[in-house]
């Protein structure tokens, strides 16, 4: 894949907006982050129960974090973007809870567990860095759990709208007023513990009362 520049790279935006990094912690983070690929859209990276697997660092796309249920439902954790580690956690409990796929088309950095620990041996300040980072992407599966138990299905969904983009917004993918979201009714649905048919209705809820507006579907 090609370069990019080491202040450049959404994980290196996102981590020096919390602690300001000098150029070796820059160059080892372009080196961490230096093996890359394609995936295609609805493609699995990690899958529930996997061991001995890799972690992944998002570059492009979109990517959704989830767990199946019995009846062969799923239901969506999160929503991984560009700059955000996948499956860190289940690296180093040995064994993935839950499964990663890429929503669309998308770029990521494979990094071995052997590799990230020597790096974060040799630059500490880089791994307190990436500990904070992990740290705030667990801290949002709590107000998710909120929005399940707690919220009502509107404030659900514009809190899901409001999160997303203040997380673009740190990696420089948002405008002042809009970002590019693939995330149809089904997906918001499988998220936020609705029916299709519900998520559409909020949505059209949202639109009429000027709150948000789609274009481009």
């Amino acid at each position: 894949m090609p370069p990019t520049s080491r202040t450049e790279s959404p994980l290196a935006k996102k981590l020096t907006g919390f602690l300001p990094l000098g150029p070796e912690e820059l160059a080892c983070l372009d080196e961490m982050q230096s093996r890359r690929r394609a995936v295609s859209a609805l493609t699995d990276l990690v899958h529930e129960g996997q061991t001995g697997h890799h972690a992944f660092i998002l570059q492009t796309g979109w990517a959704i974090s989830y767990k199946m249920v019995p009846n062969g439902g799923r239901q969506i954790i999160g929503f991984p973007l560009p700059g955000n580690f996948m499956g860190l956690r289940s690296v180093l409990l040995r064994t993935s809870d839950h499964s990663f796929a890429c929503m669309t088309d998308a770029v990521v950095s494979e990094v071995s567990p052997p590799r990230m620990i020597e790096l974060f041996h040799r630059f500490p300040r880089l791994a307190t860095a990436i500990l904070w980072a992990v740290s705030r992407d667990e801290a949002m599966v709590v107000e998710h759990l909120v929005n399940i138990g707690r919220r009502t299905a509107i404030e659900r969904l514009a809190h899901l709208f409001i999160e997303i983009g203040q997380r673009l917004k740190m990696v420089d993918l948002v405008s002042s007023t809009s970002f590019a979201c693939p995330l149809n009714q089904y997906v918001l649905a499988e998220a936020l513990g609705l029916t299709a048919i519900h998520a559409n209705r909020v949505l059209r809820q949202l639109r009429e009362r000027e709150l948000i507006t789609v274009k481009d579907h």
